[in-house]
């Protein structure tokens, strides 16, 4: 396995790097959704309605600070908007705006018309055999790291 797990890190290397020059691309394309913040905006609109920072610094395992700057951005650019918690006067909520979700719907038919470009020559059982991979991969990735909840992703970035 030892050759199969050193052609896999070449093909990760790969795909990485392709990651990036999607996010590059989408970013000049795209740019509604400041560069490095769509995973963020995706992650606010995927929390419940009442989802406050600290809920989503525990879901993204970054920092604070940072998901603090992070909302500050997207509160700037209209994408997110705050909003009172009327339990606990001192905190807020964070709501994706309708100018964050039509960013987001515009990004999602960026990416979806740039894969099906990508998988035009894949047949649907490829599609679905490389989607269930990934993700039995990435599950197994955190397993075979510990699956340390305490793991922060200040480091990965």
């Amino acid at each position: 396995m030892e050759s199969g797990a050193r052609e896999l890190g070449l093909r990760l290397y790969d795909l990485v790097r392709s990651v990036r020059l999607l996010r590059h691309r989408r970013a000049d394309e795209r740019p509604a959704i400041p560069p490095g913040m769509l995973g963020m905006l995706v992650q606010i609109d995927q929390l419940s309605s009442d989802c406050h920072a600290r809920d989503l610094a525990h879901q993204t395992r970054l920092d604070a600070s940072t998901v603090s700057r992070s909302v500050a951005a997207l509160v700037a650019h209209g994408l997110v908007e705050r909003q009172p918690d009327p339990t606990d006067k001192r905190a807020t909520f964070l709501a994706v705006t309708p100018a964050g979700r039509a960013a987001l719907a515009d990004s999602h038919r960026w990416y979806g018309e740039v894969l099906e470009r990508a998988l035009a020559d894949w047949t649907p059982d490829e599609v679905a055999a490389l989607t269930a991979a990934l993700g039995r991969f990435t599950g197994d990735i955190e397993v075979a790291l510990g699956n340390n909840d305490n793991d922060n992703l200040e480091a990965a970035r």
